[in-house]
């Protein structure tokens, strides 16, 4: 058995799936939306995440052709974008049957296409290395790529996509600077442009061009560093949860946890929760970090343990073995944790590991 005993699990709550990508179209309205739905759908499951957006989805993005694979698995057939492209050119047959859309970043891979022979058509991307400097074409070998796509018989449409380095930084200079380069790059070609992540989907209202790329936010997380202005009205998919399994009362000055790390000021309730790093919940949180218990706001004290921690109850002093405990999700934003935790809500959803089962809120019609 695994763990079924256990009160830790991540529920997933798909009608907040549907809620973040409605307000994500509504952000962009004159573009199409490719939703990113990479790294099994950052940790919600790559194909309940299809399935709930399948009947709304202009298009789906992944990494590879092995997260491609398991979408068409689900019976959706819109297109799919690799953003890695294909990783050797055996892959190329198996894109075209599938209606994948290879994005093109690196000259092997312009080789590659031009000694597939014939096939049907394919469409592809040419990623522009606008600023980010990871992957794609430096903005001079724009035209020469697609002089050389163009040539070959068998690429039905040519798109360009760029990438966005500091979107999530609402004031920084850099995402317009990127974003006249990609202007620059791709002047005078044709094809549909695409830039915006989530982020510029939400708050680069120049980065829409004709499709959006958002990722991040369909999942409820905002995609903004400045966290003291408004948040965007998305609701968490996730709710990372489990309950208190003992509850106890130190004395002033009893140490907390593994190196002790943490002291009771003063006399005090304390409660153990099931779960921990063995979990996907962060071993970096530091004491502090928001937890909420048995509904209200609370916090971690001492280190996280491999699947337990310990939590401060004096602000819930009748809480008792088996209340709830969330640790992101309803009423506590994932990005809130991961900022404490020096890391971000990508990292938190992508960590949350089997010994969590995912219990899944079916969407409503």
């Amino acid at each position: 058995m695994r763990g079924e005993a256990r009160p830790t699990r991540a529920r997933i709550r798909l009608e907040a799936l549907r809620h973040n990508y409605r307000l994500l179209r509504s952000s962009a309205p004159g573009a199409r939306v490719m939703a990113v739905i990479k790294a099994d759908g950052y940790g919600h499951g790559i194909d309940r995440v299809a399935r709930t957006l399948a009947g709304e989805a202009d298009c789906f993005a992944v990494s590879g052709v092995d997260e491609a694979i398991p979408i068409r698995a689900t019976g959706a057939t819109q297109p799919v974008v690799l953003l890695g492209g294909f990783f050797a050119a055996a892959e190329i047959p198996l894109h075209v049957r599938e209606g994948f859309q290879p994005v093109v970043h690196s000259w092997w891979q312009v080789e590659a296409l031009a000694a597939a022979g014939h096939h049907d058509p394919l469409d592809i991307w040419i990623k522009v290395d606008s600023g980010m400097h990871r992957l794609g074409f430096l903005p001079g070998e724009v035209a020469e790529v697609h002089r050389r796509l163009t040539a070959l018989p068998n690429l039905r449409q040519i798109g360009f996509l760029t990438h966005l380095a500091e979107a999530d930084d609402r004031d920084s200079p850099r995402t317009l600077e990127q974003l006249r380069v990609f202007d620059q790059a791709c002047a005078g070609l044709p094809g549909p442009r695409s830039a915006a992540n989530s982020a510029g989907t939400l708050g680069w209202p120049a980065a829409h061009y004709d499709w959006v790329r958002p990722g991040i936010s369909l999942y409820g997380a905002s995609p903004f560093i400045d966290q003291g202005r408004p948040r965007p009205d998305l609701r968490p998919v996730m709710t990372l949860e489990s309950g208190l399994i003992s509850v106890k009362r130190l004395p002033a000055g009893a140490p907390i946890g593994y190196g002790s790390t943490w002291r009771c000021p003063e006399a005090m309730p304390v409660g153990v929760v099931a779960i921990g790093y063995g979990d996907g919940y962060p071993r970096h949180a530091p004491s502090g970090t928001p937890v909420r218990v048995d509904g209200v706001e609370s916090q971690l004290l001492g280190r996280v343990s491999m699947d337990l921690i310990t939590v401060d109850l004096r602000p819930c002093p009748e809480a008792r073995p088996g209340a709830p405990v969330v640790l992101w999700g309803d009423g506590l934003p994932a990005e809130t944790i991961a900022e404490r935790a020096g890391t971000i809500a990508y990292e938190l959803y992508c960590q949350v590991t089997p010994r969590a089962p995912r219990q899944v809120v079916a969407p409503t019609r």
